[in-house]
């Protein structure tokens, strides 16, 4: 990265990628956000992240195209600039989330369902584990969209929004 940035930012964007990674995303991509997180302003061009994050320009433009497909970052331009800016989109982190925890506790739930259903002559001691693992992942499921809607509303009611400004 750009020997101007701090160290400590610099430190900042790569740990961001590390974690972002553990959770299934492109190191990158995490990058990318981590990068966009702090900068400033926080909206910056392709050849802003290219150097930023010391990067091929391949590389961002694969990135930067996969977090806008899952709704992460969006393509924005300035006016009088011919030229495309990315930036975090408002509703990126409930976006994240959706993604990746939905998808899993349904994963799970069914994957249990499915153990139960080998299961089913055996005795309940047998199955107990199962049961459970089923009964929270059943509840989350079912319970996970109204905490995100629950979370949208609070946004709503206490305004905390990003600003999106240019």
């Amino acid at each position: 990265m750009s020997d101007q940035q701090p160290i400590a930012e610099r430190e900042f964007v790569e740990e961001f990628g590390i974690v972002m990674a553990q959770t299934g995303l492109p190191r990158m991509a995490g990058r990318i956000l981590g990068w966009l997180l702090i900068s400033d302003p926080p909206h910056q061009s392709s050849e802003q992240l290219v150097k930023g994050l010391e990067a091929s320009k391949g590389s961002i433009s694969s990135m930067t195209r996969f977090l806008i497909q899952v709704s992460l970052i969006e393509r924005m331009s300035l006016p009088g600039i011919r030229r495309d800016y990315f930036r975090i989109r408002p509703d990126a982190w409930p976006n994240m989330i959706r993604r990746g925890l939905e998808d899993e506790i349904k994963m799970v739930r069914q994957l249990a369902e499915r153990a139960l259903g080998l299961l089913a002559d055996k005795p309940p001691l047998t199955r107990q584990w199962l049961e459970e693992m089923c009964n929270v992942y059943n509840f989350l499921e079912r319970e996970f969209p109204t905490l995100l809607e629950r979370w949208a509303q609070q946004r709503e009611e206490t305004g905390d929004q990003p600003r999106i400004s240019i």
